[in-house]
């Protein structure tokens, strides 16, 4: 009963008798790349019958890729199918009455006896209802997968729609329609008959109430939560309790709701000041069995100190908190604040303890990780003003690199009738989306809530309209799929919201005070010794004390959520935009006819939905010629240095969403064990993101204006510069009739069609990068870092930056220029011959001694590029060494080449990294000289050491009569066998291998092609042989790895471990079941990447060793990365590729080594077996599984190690050069 103390505490006595209304009332990227994800398309879930017609159409057509289906006439759209109330979505569970789920301090209350009364009155009416909702539930799923198709005029459609208009009916339709898991797209979906079958053994509603851990469940509860976010950030709080009701006042729904739910009801009536009305939450809070938590006692205390509330209702208030085991402190070292509430919770405690002062930020935890245990002991600021601007315009419009020609009368007659045309669709699309709004808050009046509409109503009308003409603006002429641009045009919105909800909370004023101040760290020559950039933005901030938190009240919204509404905006562009069809051809009859067209094409069997533009479209975008793009403005660059991470939800862009852990849409096992991780344990891992981070850069700007000038003259396939789409080969002449077409010109008109779907993808991905780094040209910027699942770092710009290929990475300078010192121009000069690929196995004094041989090439390369002896052309990676060239001819004609500041990248390569890592754990001799763990005079290549292995294999086969031995004479080669090699120790499996062995032999012409398949199965049989003689304890170790992640995922497991710097890692392979999310356009197959599920066994086991390595490979750069910083030297990373400046390549290679030496050094191997043993095999129960035992053996049997002494890495001079 001590809730109803605090209602009488916080209302009075007079309140507390039937104040306020009656219970009665109270019931509710950018200017994307155009080829972005072109192998994501989306599958069509059709029956079977509809599929196959289809591919027969395809068949006869013979090699016609695509299959158009509702050409012109586009079926209306169908508001119906978004007019789904969430109060439907969950049907009945079962009978026993749960209490809702246990968050941060809850615990169940005990409730009064008149809810006791309450709950039986309303199990009664549950069990009566039960039984035939149950029914009604199962038999409607069934129906509804069985009739999931493209929008088609059939009587079946007719019939659903029937089905629906009984109540119950849309509760289970709903059901099957909602967020049933966390979801990503199929790239394909494969239509079956077993589409129908499963819908039979879909997941009863029930079950999932039952399981509050299941997937589905926070699913729906994210949901809810996401749509009263909605509420608050409209400042709606009536609407916001009609919608809580909804749920609150069934005994089923119920269960759905969790204290937060409450909360932030409580907080929108907190901001109106409206203390009656967070009283009765309270009461609602204790009527279903939930005692609140500490932002229920913010939220009430905000209201107090905003209404100045007596002394005495405060004191019971705080008291009331201590007796639920809280302490006010707590409230400010705890709770996320937005806008004023931090100062008016303190405005009320100050009422009652008038001297009461904020408590003092925690001290600093340090990590021990035994790796890093000595490690922890005004220009810019208008910089940031530049970031802050791009990003809270979302995007930004930059000039293409592509040649501005005298603009032709054609170009300014197509550019003026575009500029017509937009203006027109603008006007149409705010009319369509103003109409399916207002009929959506018709509807919402009549029978509940629409799921969408909150979300409509969150920007601007014009906004939405913007996005969607963003969207028809980018549109490539092949078409994309559906499910990529409704994830976009979802992903969009949410992105522009999440920023309009900084401004309101007041949270970027914040950011920016902070910034400032943290700005004077990065601004110093050396940073201060006793603080990281991450240490020093966390006491700024607790200095900072009052306003909003940086950290923003969790509000993701589910992946399905968003496919919805990005469907919804996608169904009403398509419905919206229209054109004259006489535009380009007046003697054609002047209909209006869609620009964009809903097709299907086929992927093999698959059968993927597209939206197409019309030719007649595409053609006024050609000859406008347009020399704009338009992209996100977190596919910039940042102008000023990145916010430091300090925790997985803050870091990188100022105001831009980032995840601290990269992983496919709609999964959250990754985050969820980010979240369950102490934040100490994160900080080497944040440590290192923003030591990546904070390298500056620059444009090497004569290599970038040479490109530029191949690339508007039509290009160069060799320098790898694509050229345009005029450039590929012509289709053949079709005939008068295309049925005579023989089979041979119908492929090759196939493949003509192919190499200019793949010509337009290589030049406009070109077309962005070099457009962006053209506008960064004059600018210093940064690359903010975020990571995989595995720790595997990566910068968050996704078309530009150091992980580009060869032309990207050549025009990348350090803004921070260092002396070359003494060794600096040799290192130079050895980084361009490792550029030529010319001397790999020759020691570095020949490397060196080579490079003043040719360096009259090397500067004839550097004066005359495109009109000189063209030297630097014929080399691995020419783009890199022509800017080596010209950055070793300015050193020599410097006055003094030790003091010659240089900005140049010199790079150190891993010597097969994987295998490194896997001869290290198994402390392998042999594997070890083979990797260049050992010191030698020169370097040993592995690769040749397999080709010559497996030419020994061959020659005795061959003496013995082998026929295919006696063929492959003279064809075994380094080169033959690299691939597959380099890839053995990432999981390559022998068709995986063999593949990439047919591959290298056809690219020899002497090879006989009857030959191939033969051949090459016998090649990669004979590689891993080789691989298995020379790295045995590998062999042992990737063994041990595959078989201990089989036994773990046949348990119903997922693989989960622990990097040595902390970092826990999940595998997220399951074995996924589509569900169907029904649109006016066409159903879409979503796969569900549920925890619940069972993991997929063959990606948990296959994939395991590969991963594994990866995280370690990635522990060893972060290391590197945080003893660099240490030392004060300018450090990047390619996974297994160090940069710094030529100066610091030796200190930089000592670090390297010291971290390889010290992470080995730990007992890795035997700390996974301790930490799987104790996670899957609960040392405690004493009768045991079958499986346990099993897998008890296969962990304990940790794989033996040999006699290699780390150590003698630390003298290897071609471990990494």
């Amino acid at each position: 009963m001590s809730l109803l103390r605090l209602r009488a505490a916080l209302l009075g006595p007079a309140r507390l008798r039937g104040g306020g209304i009656p219970w009665s009332v109270l019931r509710n990227y950018s200017a994307s790349a155009k080829e972005k994800a072109r192998g994501n398309a989306v599958c069509e879930r059709t029956e079977l019958l509809e599929v196959l017609k289809a591919r027969v159409k395809q068949l006869q057509a013979s090699n016609v890729p695509e299959v158009t289906v509702n050409k012109v006439e586009l079926a209306p759209l169908r508001n119906d199918k978004y007019q789904v109330p969430l109060r439907n979505v969950v049907a009945p569970g079962p009978a026993e009455e749960q209490p809702a789920p246990v968050g941060r301090g809850e615990s169940p209350a005990r409730p009064g006896s008149w809810v006791e009364k309450l709950k039986k009155e309303m199990y009664i009416r549950q069990l009566k209802v039960e039984r035939k909702l149950s029914v009604a539930a199962s038999q409607l799923t069934l129906e509804n997968q069985a009739n999931a198709k493209p929008t088609r005029k059939t009587k079946a459609k007719s019939k659903a729609k029937k089905s629906l208009k009984n109540p119950k009916a849309k509760a289970a339709a709903a059901w099957s329609q909602s967020h049933a898991g966390s979801h990503s797209v199929y790239a394909h979906g494969k239509p079956r008959v077993a589409a129908v079958k499963e819908g039979t053994k879909a997941q009863r509603p029930q079950r999932v109430l039952e399981d509050k851990d299941s997937s589905q469940y926070k699913i729906l509860q994210q949901t809810i939560q996401s749509n009263l976010e909605c509420f608050l950030f409209l400042q709606q709080p009536e609407e916001a309790e009609k919608f809580l009701l909804l749920y609150h006042s069934s005994p089923v729904k119920r269960r759905l709701l969790n204290v937060n739910a409450y909360n932030i009801v409580m907080r929108s009536w907190a901001r109106k000041g409206r203390l009656q009305r967070i009283n009765r939450l309270f009461s609602m809070l204790e009527s279903v069995g939930l005692r609140p938590n500490l932002d229920s006692y913010a939220a009430a205390l905000e209201c107090m100190g905003r209404n100045q509330s007596s002394t005495k209702a405060i004191r019971r208030c705080v008291q009331q908190l201590k007796n639920d085991g809280f302490h006010v402190d707590e409230l400010f070292q705890k709770c996320l604040f937005e806008e004023d509430e931090k100062e008016q919770v303190l405005r009320a405690i100050r009422i009652v303890q008038p001297n009461y002062q904020l408590p003092p930020p925690p001290k600093p935890e340090t990590c021990k990780s035994s790796l890093l245990q000595d490690f922890y002991c005004k220009e810019l600021q208008e910089r940031f003003q530049q970031q802050l601007e791009m990003e809270l315009d979302n995007t930004i419009t930059i000039k293409s690199v592509e040649s501005t020609k005298p603009l032709t009368p054609q170009a300014i007659k197509a550019r003026k009738l575009l500029a017509t045309l937009r203006s027109r669709w603008h006007d149409s699309i705010l009319q369509a989306l103003q109409k399916s709004k207002h009929s959506m808050s018709k509807f919402k009046t009549v029978s509940g809530y629409n799921i969408l509409y909150p979300y409509l109503c969150l920007l601007p009308d014009e906004e939405y309209v913007g996005i969607m003409l963003q969207i028809l603006n980018t549109l490539s002429p092949q078409g994309e799929s559906l499910a990529v641009l409704a994830r976009e045009l979802g992903s969009k919105v949410y992105n522009r919201y999440i920023t309009q909800r900084k401004l309101r909370s007041r949270q970027l004023e914040k950011v920016q005070e902070v910034y400032k101040d943290y700005i004077h760290l990065l601004a110093k020559d050396s940073q201060p010794d006793e603080y990281l950039p991450r240490e020093y933005w966390e006491k700024l901030v607790a200095e900072a004390g009052f306003g909003p938190s940086l950290n923003l009240k969790d509000c993701s919204w589910p992946y399905m959520l968003l496919m919805r509404l990005g469907m919804h905006m996608l169904e009403l562009l398509v419905q919206a935009v229209k054109v004259p069809r006489n535009i380009l051809n007046p003697r054609l009859e002047p209909k209006l006819i869609p620009v964009l067209y809903h097709i299907y094409s086929f992927r093999s069997s698959w059968q993927v939905g597209l939206i197409k533009p019309h030719p007649i479209f595409s053609q006024i975008v050609s000859d406008a010629a347009e020399t704009m793009l338009t992209f996100n403005s977190s596919a910039i660059p940042m102008l000023c240095p990145p916010v430091p991470w300090t925790s997985p939800h803050f870091g990188a862009f100022v105001l831009n969403d980032t995840k601290l852990m990269r992983f496919v849409d709609g999964a959250f096992q990754h985050q969820l064990l980010l979240e369950q991780c102490p934040p100490v344990n994160l900080h080497p891992v944040l440590d290192a993101l923003n030591q990546l981070g904070n390298c500056a850069w620059k444009i090497n700007q004569p290599v970038l204006d040479i490109i530029i000038s191949i690339f508007n003259d039509k290009g160069n396939e060799k320098l790898d510069i694509p050229p345009p789409v005029s450039e590929a080969p012509r289709p053949p002449t079709a005939p008068s009739n295309s049925t005579t077409w023989n089979k041979s010109q119908k492929h090759e008109l196939l493949l003509c069609k192919k190499r200019m779907a793949e010509m337009h993808s290589l030049r406009m991905d070109a077309l962005y990068k070099l457009s962006i780094a053209n506008y960064v040209r004059d600018k210093v910027f940064w690359f903010p870092h975020n990571m995989d699942f595995r720790g595997r770092t990566y910068p968050c710009p996704p078309y530009f930056n150091h992980l580009g290929n060869d032309v990207t990475r050549a025009i990348l300078l350090f803004a921070e220029g260092r002396p070359l010192g003494p060794k600096g121009l040799d290192w130079l000069k050895i980084h361009l011959i490792n550029l030529t690929g010319l001397k790999k196995k020759n020691a570095l004094q020949e490397r060196l001694e080579y490079a003043n041989e040719i360096i009259e090439e090397i500067l004839d390369s550097a004066d005359h590029p495109l009109t000189g002896r063209k030297w630097w052309m014929n080399t691995d990676e020419p783009w890199q060494a022509l800017a080596c060239c010209m950055e070793i001819a300015k050193a020599l004609r410097s006055p003094d080449p030790a003091a010659y500041i240089s900005h140049f990248p010199v790079h150190q390569d891993g010597s097969c990294n994987g295998l490194q890592h896997y001869a290290a754990l198994g402390r392998d001799l042999i594997g070890a000289v083979s990797v260049n763990l050992m010191p030698c005079h020169v370097p040993q290549d592995v690769y040749s050491a397999v080709a010559q292995q497996v030419e020994e294999f061959r020659k005795k086969d061959a003496e013995q009569g082998v026929k295919i031995a006696q063929v492959l004479q003279g064809f075994v080669s380094r080169k033959v066998v690299k691939q597959t090699v380099m890839t053995v120790v990432y999981g390559v499996t022998r068709y995986g291998g063999r593949l990439q062995m047919e591959k290298r032999l056809k690219e020899i012409d002497e090879f006989p092609e009857e030959y191939l398949w033969e051949a090459s199965h016998y090649l990669v049989k004979q590689v891993f042989n080789g691989i298995k003689e020379m790295f045995s304890a590998t062999r042992d170790i990737q063994s041990w790895l595959t078989e201990s992640a089989k036994l773990i995922a046949q348990s119903g497991r997922t693989v989960e471990w622990v990097t040595p710097l902390g970092l826990p890692i999940v595998q997220p392979y399951y074995r996924s079941r589509p569900t169907v999310l029904n649109c006016s356009m066409q159903t879409l197959s979503v796969k569900n990447s549920n925890s619940n599920q069972k993991p997929d066994t063959v990606k948990q086991k296959n994939a395991f060793p590969p991963n594994f390595i990866h995280s370690l490979d990635s522990t060893h750069m972060m290391l590197t990365a945080l003893h660099c910083l240490r030392q004060g030297l300018t450090f990047v990373s390619v996974h297994d590729c160090y940069w710094t400046h030529a100066l610091t390549v030796d200190v930089m290679n000592q670090i390297c080594r010291q971290q390889f030496v010290a992470l080995h050094s730990e007992k890795i191997l035997q700390d996974l077996s301790e930490f799987m043993l104790e996670k899957y095999c609960s040392p405690g129960r004493e009768t045991r599984a079958l499986w346990q035992k099993r897998l008890m053996e296969q962990l304990s049997n940790v794989p033996k190690t040999g006699d290699f002494n780390l150590k003698k890495v630390m003298d290897s001079t071609y471990f990494f050069s």
